[in-house]
């Protein structure tokens, strides 16, 4: 099965566009087509965007918290990456994906994508993801 990372952009994307791109990444997760790993880390930045970005009410947080764990595994990293320094809190997308042993890690972010690739682990968009699990 394919393993994969979605960073933060992603997964509140998805909760917020049901028509976009990351929504239908996390319906092949919830049909068990894919992977997903996530961190502690990741999930406290999901929490502070939803709080500060979108005025989400604890409750709601909360409940969305808890749909990205019935969906993901989360995992604890195992290593320290110090690779982009132009936006450190990227980095812990990368501690996933290693520690995970993922394929791929899906973002939106520039200073991801601008990698593309970390190790064997495809750094992509969402759209060229579904490109490659619909061939």
């Amino acid at each position: 099965m394919i393993k994969v990372v979605l960073d933060t952009n992603i997964i509140v994307s998805s909760m917020f566009w049901e028509l976009g791109n990351p929504h239908k990444i996390v319906e092949l997760a919830i049909d068990n087509k894919i992977k997903v790993f996530t961190s502690l880390e990741i999930l406290q930045e999901l929490e502070k965007i939803l709080k500060r970005d979108f005025k989400e009410p604890e409750d709601i947080i909360d409940r969305q918290v808890g749909l990205v764990l019935e969906f993901s595994d989360v995992i604890k990293p195992k290593v320290k990456i110090n690779v982009i320094k132009e936006d450190p809190d990227d980095n812990k997308i990368l501690e996933c994906a290693v520690s995970s042993g993922a394929d791929f890690i899906v973002t939106g972010d520039k200073h991801l994508l601008n990698l593309k690739n970390f190790g064997n682990i495809k750094i992509i968009k969402a759209r060229e993801f579904l490109d490659i699990i619909n061939k």
